[in-house]
């Protein structure tokens, strides 16, 4: 269930909220993750909600209901557990051209974008859609909600249940981010406006200009111009920042991160999988300063590394068959040899067994395939899926760790050697040594003793890791400093009450 929250009583109403972009990755979700703190630091009780999602990066809710990272994050932001109201559609794809489709948390299946845009169906999901809205309007004060890619593609609009539709819905407050990174600006909010009919013109209240370097007193005159084309006032331009750590919302952010290794740290190579998913289980190791973490798929650059690690994948199969194909399979079955550090999480553990088999075609048509024979597991996938939060020990360490799994397979061992144990007297992952391991559970590496046994091999240098939660907590506070420093906060209140 959602959370009452008592405050909600003695604060004043402030409408929905709603951050749109002119394009994907624009900041849309981090901007939204601000306002979530923000609203919460001035005494209202916030919720996030984004009513289509596309990501393979998730998050399970703690009644073990599946929803999108991002919501998660902006959920934690706000202060409040997270629930799959906040994000009532998840496509997480499967293949260039399908996805699974998780409805208000559960999977429903595989569908391929021409089915899952047919006008069939998009009735009774816009329906499903609005419900988890209102449901959270009525508890929560305001709703803070974030669009998805641009909001003027013709093409999609007739059939859209996430953008402007949705905005009209809730009659939010709607604000338009870009990316001056980009280029192109002038054009890119103009453009967006123009194609947007006139009811949806009127709800749009001002433009954020985000990732703005040096001196912004050099804008005067192009916020004047944006101004003057779109017809809203330009209420913040922010500037571009890397001092801030907040989980990104899918792997579009992957291109920013280090892809080689590097002389005097424990270099911790990440396979770099088609389809790999909740990469945001590496965060915490890749602000380690012992730890130079870097993706790749490149033969050369995964035999530099110390530590081998197989993340999660959407497609276990197809990513397993794509890794022999392109010499990085081999590469890591040599680092295994070689007596390096090698394990998988999630798909990942899937792939280190002997082989992966796909009976009822939950992630492709491809029936079975071999994994790596690295540790003596084999899974087969099932057409249930496995989403639950867990607490759970970690070998014969007597700290508790917390975790998470999202699953459809069984892996089974020939011999059971469990990694972890919950406190139910289940078991997960299997163990062959210290330095070769699989387990289902997402974020086991934001575990500090998990951390320090795995980086004991290859580093004698001491480092306290800090309280996790307290690190980002002070996060989200430093990024509602930023936004309340370049955004007019006035303004935006006076819109929210007015």
């Amino acid at each position: 269930m959602i959370k009452d929250t008592e405050s909600i009583e003695n604060t004043a109403y402030l409408k929905p909220v709603m951050f749109v972009g002119t394009a994907s990755d624009v900041g849309k979700s981090i901007i939204t993750t601000g306002f979530c703190r923000i609203f919460k630091q001035d005494g209202y009780a916030p919720a996030p909600f984004k009513a289509q999602n596309m990501s393979l990066n998730s998050y399970v809710t703690a009644e073990g209901f599946e929803i999108g990272r991002a919501q998660a994050v902006q959920a934690e932001a706000a202060g409040i557990s997270c629930h799959a109201d906040m994000n009532p559609v998840l496509l997480k794809p499967t293949t260039d051209k399908s996805s699974q489709v998780i409805l208000l948390g559960k999977a429903i299946g595989n569908m391929s974008a021409r089915d899952y845009f047919k006008p069939e169906g998009r009735a009774q999901l816009f329906a499903e859609v609005k419900k988890a809205f209102h449901r959270l309007a009525v508890k929560y004060n305001p709703v803070v909600m974030e669009g998805a890619g641009s909001i003027s593609e013709l093409n999609l609009k007739s059939r859209d249940i996430t953008n402007m539709r949705m905005a009209k819905e809730a009659e939010a407050v709607t604000y338009l981010v870009t990316d001056i990174e980009r280029g192109g600006i002038f054009a890119s909010l103009y453009g967006t406006i123009a194609l947007l009919d006139e009811d949806e013109r009127k709800l749009i209240k001002g433009i954020i200009i985000n990732k703005f370097r040096g001196d912004v007193s050099l804008f005067a005159e192009g916020k004047k111009k944006v101004e003057e084309l779109c017809g809203v006032p330009v209420i913040g331009i922010l500037p571009y920042f890397k001092d801030i750590v907040i989980e990104q919302e899918d792997s579009v952010a992957l291109t920013q991160k280090m892809t080689r290794a590097v002389d005097g740290k424990v270099n911790i190579v990440i396979i770099l999988f088609n389809r790999l998913s909740n990469f945001t289980d590496f965060n915490r190791l890749e602000n380690d300063p012992r730890v130079n973490l870097f993706y790749s798929n490149n033969a050369e650059e995964i035999s530099k590394a110390d530590i081998v690690i197989l993340p999660g994948t959407k497609n276990t199969i197809e990513d397993a068959i794509a890794i022999r194909n392109n010499g990085a399979a081999k590469a890591i079955n040599e680092a295994f040899k070689n007596g390096k550090t090698v394990i998988g999480i999630c798909g990942g553990y899937q792939m280190m067994g002997g082989s992966i088999a796909d009976p009822h075609r939950v992630e492709s048509n491809i029936p079975e395939t071999a994994g790596l024979d690295i540790l003596p597991v084999q899974t087969i996938l099932l057409a249930e899926k496995t989403t639950r939060q867990c607490f759970f020990t970690y070998q014969n360490l007597k700290d508790k760790c917390t975790g998470y799994e999202i699953h459809m397979g069984e892996t089974l061992a020939t011999e059971a050697k469990p990694l972890n144990f919950l406190p139910d007297g289940q078991t997960d992952g299997y163990w062959l040594n210290n330095k070769c391991w699989g387990t289902y559970m997402h974020g086991i590496l934001d575990n500090p003793a998990v951390i320090n046994q795995l980086l004991a091999e290859y580093t004698a240098v001491e480092h306290t890791i800090t309280d996790y939660a307290q690190y980002k907590e002070e996060q989200y506070d430093k990024l509602a400093a930023l936004l309340r420093e370049h955004i007019d906060m006035e303004y935006v209140y006076q819109s929210l009450k007015s």
